[in-house]
């Protein structure tokens, strides 16, 4: 391999399965290759539903072992969640999932000490059930938490295993609701408030600092030579894959899609207002002082449940019959929250039509255009708030993650937002790690040098918007009458 070429490994985790990647990095190129993938399993034990941590260590490292030789080693995943340990550093039981029962009712009780409009004025960050000011407030008699002498968020978990130094990544950090997007720091003042210790958090750390060395006995598992350092990355996937958004200039909004629609922008600072508030979007930090001010739309989630209950069917024919259905026939809240349980999501979605006076979709091919439909239309909500609540205008939107592999989404939401559509790269989380890692290494430069390689080297396809855009704000009224 040339001097001017280094290998990284980006461990990038999701909520269903997580990966090794591995990426080729020199001043001319950027080559991603799968070195190993594994389930992400949780179990529902008798205390709740669990992560099941500990096969997940064991996936990183049989990744890692089949990843060869790296230069450095990456990690990011979802977020708010943690780990806890004990004083001789050992972890006191598996992390608690987000989606566990124990924070039902305990956001009432937080904003019985510190009002919802105030927490957002200081945090930034959109109210959701599970975020980890929740979580520790719920926690906070239980033997665990008062045994602890640390707290690590999942990915930095697993860099302390692999390295014995403990860091708090500062991206994921945003998402716990106690940190002020402003400074960048903790709220001291709020924590205090709501009585949670902050000095359970390891320090904080920035995209690109050093994360510590593999310890010898990784080294020998994975059979990898020393050293091997561990690179500190946007350890919140969201914020790796908006790293490899390949745009250029400022003006330009984001989707990271997936399961999830993530839609907003990158800002310098972050919006506090409480008409942001009410209209649900999030300030998470970024890479380089920057903030990721979004909304969380269902994504393909509706589409995934359908395709599950109709025993995956396959879904290029599913999605070349949903072309030639009507358009905009049928519209549902894809940020509603009705829609966020498994289970009978076809039956769900013909109700919500059902109910708002819309003509019901009944083969796949029309519940999959609604669905499209659906997820255009929220797209092009969310990027026109954002833009007027931000007063940042827009002239592109840059589509990342999986649903870049969706030709009819895409072009939907070029038509929804009036805007012209670049799509990928469908590998944008782990893209993102690994130019972080290559940055700190020295063979990129700044945000727009990632950028310009990614636009380089990645396969990218526009979407220009058809139409005027008249039926998408016809569509927009009815579901907003509805």
């Amino acid at each position: 391999m040339s001097e001017h070429v280094k290998s990284f490994a980006a461990v990038d985790l999701g909520a269903s399965s997580g990966r090794v990647m591995v990426g080729r990095v020199g001043p001319e190129a950027l080559e991603l290759t799968e070195a190993h993938r594994f389930p992400n399993r949780p179990v529902r034990v008798p205390e709740g539903l669990r992560w099941d941590i500990l096969s997940l260590y064991a996936g990183v490292l049989d990744g890692l072992r089949a990843a060869g030789q790296v230069d450095s080693v990456g990690i990011d995943s979802w977020a708010v969640d943690y780990g806890l340990l004990d004083a001789d550093g050992a972890l006191l039981g598996n992390p608690v999932h987000y989606r566990d029962a124990r924070t039902e009712g305990v956001a009432e009780k937080v904003w019985d000490t510190v009002p919802a409009a105030e927490l957002y004025a200081t945090t930034g960050l959109q109210y959701a059930p599970f975020n980890t000011l929740y979580q520790l407030t719920a926690a906070r008699s239980t033997a665990q938490l008062v045994a602890a002498e640390r707290l690590l968020l999942v990915p930095d978990l697993l860099a302390y295993w692999l390295t014995g130094e403990a860091g708090t990544e500062v991206t994921n950090a945003s998402t716990t609701q106690l940190i002020d997007p402003r400074t960048r720091d903790w709220s001291h003042d709020l924590a205090d408030r709501l009585g949670i210790d902050l000095t359970l958090f390891a320090p904080l750390r920035q995209p690109g600092d050093p994360a510590g060395l593999l310890l010898p006995r990784v080294l020998e598992e994975t059979g990898l030579r020393g050293p091997v350092p561990v690179t500190t990355v946007g350890s919140h996937d969201t914020a790796s894959a908006v790293a490899a958004v390949p745009a250029v200039g400022e003006r330009f909004a984001y989707i990271c899609t997936g399961t999830w629609s993530l839609a907003g922008l990158e800002l310098e600072r972050p919006v506090l207002t409480e008409a942001s508030r009410a209209a649900n979007f999030t300030n998470e930090l970024g890479l380089d002082g920057t903030v990721r001010y979004l909304r969380n739309i269902m994504g393909l989630w509706l589409l995934q449940e359908c395709v599950r209950e109709w025993g995956r069917p396959d879904l290029g024919e599913l999605l070349r019959a949903a072309a030639e259905v009507p358009a905009l026939r049928s519209v549902v809240d894809a940020g509603d929250a009705a829609f966020l349980a498994p289970g009978r999501m076809p039956e769900r979605i013909a109700d919500a039509c059902r109910e708002s006076g819309q003509p019901v979709p009944e083969s796949r091919a029309e519940i999959t255009r609604c669905i499209l439909d659906s997820l255009a239309l929220a797209h092009r909500r969310a990027i026109r708030e954002a833009e007027a609540l931000a007063d940042h205008p827009v002239d592109v939107v840059h589509i990342v993650g999986g649903g870049t592999r969706n030709e009819l989404l895409c072009q939907l939401t070029a038509d929804a937002c009036g805007l012209p559509v670049v799509a990928g790269p469908a590998e944008a989380a782990a893209l993102g790690n690994v130019l972080v890692q290559a940055r700190a290494h020295g063979l990129v430069g700044d945000r727009t040098s990632m950028r310009r390689l990614l636009a380089r080297t990645q396969p990218l396809r526009r979407y220009e918007p058809r139409g005027d855009g008249a039926a998408w704000r016809a569509a927009e009224d009815r579901l907003t009458r509805g």
